[in-house]
């Protein structure tokens, strides 16, 4: 069961890293966008920072699980 679900958030991870709009790789990167576009594209913006919580709760759900199973 561990084991798809692992499967199961690395493909999520996968897909958000590939969607039509790019998730930012860390929090600097979404500022520096924010910053940027002067408040332009807020849009695009608001997508891209579900994108970032999404990826961030992924990988902490990853993180819980990887330690467990090497407990």
């Amino acid at each position: 069961m561990s084991n798809s679900i692992k499967e199961y958030l690395h493909d999520q991870i996968h897909m958000v890293n590939r969607s039509i709009v790019a998730t930012p790789e860390t929090r600097a990167d979404l500022d520096a966008f924010s910053n940027a576009n002067y408040g332009s594209n807020d849009m695009l913006l608001t997508q891209m920072a579900v994108n970032y919580g999404y990826k961030i709760a992924l990988e902490n759900i990853l993180e819980l699980l990887n330690k467990t199973s090497n407990s």
